[in-house]
């Protein structure tokens, strides 16, 4: 036993790790700023957005949103009920800057999850590559990859953004993956006997019948999202986070309990709006 626990043996896996990121910083530290240019962009520009009308305005729109998407009196209700009550509470600006991030996310692992997902359906060996890495991302420890986020971006809310994407982006490559492959084979081959290009068995064919799972991957990165609200504060992303933080070092049982209720708010309203229409209404 003492010739696996010699640490003149030990393999030095976190020393590699290490000088990997500082090859990374080194090599690589003009295209990480302009990432984090990019990023930080786009969340300010959904900040605008949600910050520059007054509040009010911002809550009309949401609610009337709902109700055209859901046309359900007691989801767009709840919404009205809701946004007030976080208005009310004083955590308005920490919402705006949690649903900036939550939606700069999404947006993210979406726009990059579906490709990938589809290129797993059309590629078993895809798939095969993916799949561990995807096992991988959402397994590990959240707080680990927090260190080289923090480390390539420095502290803020492109950190906190890259650590959720990353947490985030499995589930809509897997959803987008399992509806194309549960795509009806008669529907494929009946396309392709009338002379349908792959392209057009992707997009007239296989993406509307994947639309339902595609739409779960949805609201399922929204709520992932949300939940690394309060890890992501931990590397400086402003938001509903920093209050939890703050009243966990505080004991703030008034704090905890004010801030974590407006993410739950915030958790249903989203949930509702992406959510598949099949799976149901109510608020």
């Amino acid at each position: 036993m003492e010739w696996l626990t010699n640490p003149d043996r030990r393999i030095p896996i976190g020393g590699w790790a290490k000088s990997f990121f500082t090859w990374l910083t080194t090599n690589f530290s003009g295209f990480f700023d302009h990432v984090s240019a990019v990023l930080s962009g786009v969340v300010n520009v959904i900040l605008w957005i949600l910050q520059s009308p007054h509040p009010l305005i911002v809550v009309a729109v949401v609610t009337a949103a709902s109700y055209w998407f859901r046309r359900s009196i007691g989801v767009t209700l709840f919404t009205l009920l809701g946004l007030l009550l976080i208005i009310n509470l004083g955590y308005w600006k920490a919402t705006t800057e949690t649903l900036a991030l939550v939606l700069a996310a999404s947006a993210v692992s979406m726009a990059v999850g579906i490709p990938l997902g589809i290129a797993a359906a059309r590629r078993a060996w895809v798939y095969a590559v993916m799949r561990p890495i995807l096992d991988l991302m959402q397994t590990i420890p959240t707080f680990v990859y927090l260190i080289p986020a923090l480390v390539l971006f420095g502290l803020g809310m492109v950190p906190g953004l890259i650590a959720t994407v990353i947490f985030a982006i499995p589930a809509p490559i897997r959803l987008t993956r399992l509806g194309i492959i549960s795509t009806p084979p008669s529907l494929v081959e009946a396309a392709v006997s009338f002379g349908a290009t792959p392209s057009q068995v992707l997009r007239k064919i296989e993406l509307p019948f994947a639309m339902p799972q595609i739409m779960a991957g949805l609201t399922q990165t929204i709520m992932l999202s949300l939940s690394m609200v309060v890890i992501s504060a931990l590397v400086g992303a402003a938001g509903l986070g920093v209050p939890v933080v703050r009243a966990l070092n505080t004991v703030n049982i008034a704090m905890g309990f004010e801030s974590g209720l407006c993410i739950v708010i915030l958790a249903i309203i989203l949930d509702r709006l992406f959510r598949s229409s099949d799976e149901g209404e109510g608020a």
